[in-house]
């Protein structure tokens, strides 16, 4: 049930904001008044008992057990326990409960308590337990202490039960506690009350149920239970998360007239704002909240300006800054670091240089990145560049000045000056004093010289790298190690894999030996470029090689390169060698994946080794792997073409049998080869199968049944499935129209093929040579000269006619001689010949005379 059948109509906040007017009031319709007395507070979590409300006698049995359980592993059996178990009582466990701080020796010491002869459970220390687990986050054992409230019978009051669904809820245990709360409900444990509903909305809003929460708060109005702020609060919750903008206001238009709307309900509502990307409602509503004495708090305020700066409302972003300030609510370095990052990305530099200065007054030093968003937003003219490093330099302490090159570097590399980035780490190191001619002026200065880092040097790499450049990022990391600057992991890393993608393998080679001299082991990632380098080469020896020294490390080759090998592999009829690579892998404790070994059947196929693809596909099944649809198909396809036809259709059994459904691709295979066999019944009959499985067929296998059952003799019942291929909704293609004409054409049914030749055309499908060839014979067969003529004309037209040594232009040249002998016809193809659109075939039979054309 909609909200808007729930909560009544009321004045909007925003006079601009139209809502849905609901039809009904639930709020309305309670007699009882609709909020507690001001003296009647909600909890924010049902109260622990604690030592308060036991006695000193209590106190020290509780402090007893306590001491016991932490001094000693636990055991049930152990003596000193079993000696106070006399004198335990639910307060006494509940107090133990709460005093542990770990969930395990709690947990074990509830459920030896619940063992104890004599002793039962109740809610409190039910919810004791409870509140240890959801504070652990210990979701499968909170899911089990639930489950054993109710297998318990345990009664509960309201507040206990609504104190259980919490925790749950907390740690997203949402399900479960909807169906406690039913479960309690049903069996009689408990009568909720508004307090227990509200603890489950609570829950339920957390995870956007928005029909439970609806429904839950109808039974509410049926039960006649008061509606609080802790009622709707909720309810505005869930329509927020799930962006239901009308609905949410109308709850907060209702709280806000009952005096419930406080400064957690209002931020919900802007923070929803913020997300829907309503920048100006949420800043409306923010003042109008103000005027009636109500604020955000600080960590809304932070939320709403990186949502703001999200979408690039600088404007309200600085807004809301200055708010923050006039409040003296803290500044932080990393709401400087957004700010000075949004107006950057807005090219607005002046207000994010003033906000640098404005942090550095504060005492606030910035770190690398905000310094690296300030220069990177610089472009690379000078002037600009000149200024803003006059203005960084004026509160960057010595200490500092390495932090700002470094950042200087960074900024140039983003915005794309990689040349002018490594132009002035030259000029620090010596090899280019004229390089960078503003930048170098500061970094260069006698009094406070830059020192060089290994940080200075990556960010020109990587840039580097980037940019393709990878000669001279590997000459830059030849100077950073000759300047003493350490390389690491990931600089070696970085350079390997830029050498390995340009199959540049002896110096990966080289940059693996010296990395290792540097005592740095290579990683997963190392090995697997190099890997990859070699399966791109088709190097096999040196691929298996690797794996075993890659097997020393624990690492495991990628398999997406053993598959990429052993397709390169097989594409070249190198399949064998393929499965030789597939075994070495296999021994050394690398099992290749389905993919790959699919590949390998597939290349054995094409070098027409089906009996040893049959065979390999026999081992990996033997060997528990699970052919997958691709497989098969592959193995179908290659014992169709082989005539196999048979053999294919046992697999297709075999597959079914397994649970895998046939594609539309397998039964085409089926199908063509089953054609091609000669056995044009079975094929329909596969193609009936084919619609009992409830698969489509599509325009390929009506192209290849059409074209078996033209090959024979059997064109009518061609045309007949091309009617019902359209009937079935399936569009015929160019290839499918080629098919049936030529298809027509030898079956010697001219008239229809040119009916569908004409069609094709119509559909602005270009037909191929070979389709005007096979109407010019079939026109040629009934003697129907004027058409052959007009076909002969057509190609002419389109270019389609072909070459003297084309191996059809003999039917061409067969038509031209027909044409020339026919009175009707001799006169227009003469005509072709003399203007040059059609060879003589007299002179290229070398008969001259014959023929000759005279207009």
């Amino acid at each position: 049930m909609a909200l808007s059948r729930i909560i009544k109509s009321n004045q909007i906040l925003f006079k601009s904001t139209k809502l849905i007017p609901p039809n009904s009031s639930l709020l309305h319709s309670c007699k009882s008044p609709l909020f507690f007395p001001s003296n009647q507070r909600r909890p924010i979590c049902a109260k622990h008992r604690n030592d308060n409300f036991l006695s000193s006698d209590q106190i020290n049995i509780s402090n007893a057990f306590i001491s016991i359980l932490i001094k000693h592993p636990f055991s049930p059996n152990n003596p000193e326990l079993n000696n106070l178990v006399p004198l335990l009582t639910h307060k006494i466990v509940e107090s133990v409960l709460n005093n542990l701080k770990n969930w395990r020796l709690a947990q074990q010491f509830f459920t030896w308590v619940s063992s104890l002869p004599g002793y039962k459970h109740n809610i409190y220390t039910y919810n004791a337990m409870a509140s240890i687990l959801s504070r652990a986050r210990q979701n499968a054992q909170l899911k089990a202490l639930a489950l054993d409230v109710v297998d318990s019978n345990c009664s509960m009051n309201p507040g206990a039960l609504g104190f259980f669904i919490r925790c749950l809820g907390s740690v997203g245990l949402v399900d479960e506690a909807n169906n406690l709360f039913d479960q309690v409900k049903r069996i009689g444990l408990c009568v909720p009350n508004s307090y227990s509903y509200n603890c489950l909305l609570e829950a339920l809003s957390k995870s956007n149920l928005i029909d439970l929460v609806e429904t839950r708060l109808k039974e509410m109005r049926n039960l006649g239970l008061e509606f609080d702020k802790y009622t709707l609060t909720p309810v505005l919750q869930v329509y927020c998360i799930a962006g239901q903008f009308d609905k949410a206001l109308s709850v907060f238009n209702e709280m806000l007239e009952r005096g419930w709307a406080d400064e957690h309900v209002l931020s919900i509502l802007v923070v929803a704002f913020s997300k829907w990307g309503e920048v100006d409602k949420a800043i409306e509503l923010i003042d109008r909240m103000e005027e009636r004495g109500m604020r955000l708090n600080e960590k809304t305020f932070y939320v709403l300006i990186h949502g703001f700066v999200r979408e690039s409302r600088m404007d309200k972003a600085l807004c809301l800054f200055d708010k923050i300030r006039k409040l003296g609510f803290c500044r932080s370095i990393s709401l400087f670091d957004v700010m000075i990052g949004g107006l950057c990305k807005n090219n607005e530099r002046e207000k994010a240089l003033s906000l640098y200065s404005e942090m550095k007054e504060l005492g606030i030093d910035p770190d690398f990145g905000i310094l690296t968003k300030l220069i990177s937003s610089f472009s690379e003219e000078e002037e600009e560049m000149d200024r803003l490093l006059q203005q960084c330099w004026e509160y960057v302490g010595s200490q500092s000045k390495n932090l700002l090159f470094n950042s200087v570097l960074e900024g140039l590399v983003r915005n794309g000056s990689i040349d002018t980035a490594c132009n002035l780490i030259q000029s620090v190191m010596g090899n280019n004093r004229n390089g960078g001619s503003v930048l170098v002026k500061y970094f260069l200065n006698e009094k406070e010289v830059v020192t060089l880092n290994t940080n200075s040097f990556t960010s020109v790499i990587n840039g580097l790298l980037g940019a393709g450049k990878v000669d001279m990022a590997l000459s830059l990391f030849r100077e950073m190690v000759q300047f003493g600057c350490n390389p690491t992991l990931s600089h070696y890393n970085d350079l390997i894999d830029a050498l390995c993608k340009l199959n540049r393998l002896e110096e990966s080679y080289e940059l693996l030996r010296q990395m290792k001299e540097m005592g740095l082991e290579p990683t997963h990632f190392t090995h697997n470029c190099i890997f990859g380098c070699l399966c791109r080469l088709e190097d096999v020896e040196g691929a298996v090689e690797l794996v075993r020294k890659m097997r020393f490390y624990g690492h495991e080759p990628w398999i997406k390169y053993s598959t990429l090998l052993v397709k390169n592999l097989c594409k070249h009829e190198k399949a064998v060698e393929a499965c030789k690579f597939l075994t070495d892998m296999a021994q050394e404790g690398f099992l290749p994946d389905i993919i790959t070994y699919s590949a390998a059947i597939n290349g054995l196929i094409k070098i027409k080794s089906v009996d040893k693809g049959l065979e390999l596909f026999q081992e990996i099944c033997a060997r528990g792997y699970c052919p997958d649809v691709i497989s098969y198909n592959i193995l179908i396809k290659g014992l169709c073409k082989a005539k196999r036809v048979a053999e294919a259709e046992g697999l297709l059994n075999d597959m079914m049998l397994k649970g895998l459904v046939p594609s539309e691709v397998t039964y085409n295979y089926l199908i063509g080869g089953w054609c091609k066999n000669g056995e044009i019944d079975r094929a329909m009959l596969c193609l009936s199968k084919m619609f009992g499985k409830e698969r489509e067929a599509n325009v390929i296998t009506y192209a290849t049944l059409v074209d078996g059952l033209c090959n024979f003799g059997r064109p009518d019942d061609a045309l007949k499935l091309w009617d019902e291929m359209g009937r079935k909704g399936c569009i015929p293609n160019r290839i499918a129209y080629h098919t049936l004409v030529n298809g027509l054409c030898r079956c010697g049914r001219s008239s229809a093929a040119l009916v569908h030749f004409n069609e094709m055309k119509e559909k602005e499908m270009r037909p191929d040579s070979y389709i005007y060839i096979a109407l010019i014979s079939a026109f040629l067969s009934d003697t129907n000269l004027p058409c052959v003529l007009d076909m002969l004309k057509e190609m002419v037209d389109v270019g389609n006619l072909p070459d003297p040594l084309d191996k059809n232009f003999p039917i061409i040249r067969g038509a031209i001689c027909n044409l020339l002998e026919d009175a009707r016809t001799s006169f227009s193809i003469k005509h072709l010949i003399a203007e040059g659109k059609i060879p003589d075939v007299s002179l290229l039979e070398g008969a001259e005379g014959r023929h000759k054309p005279s207009i």
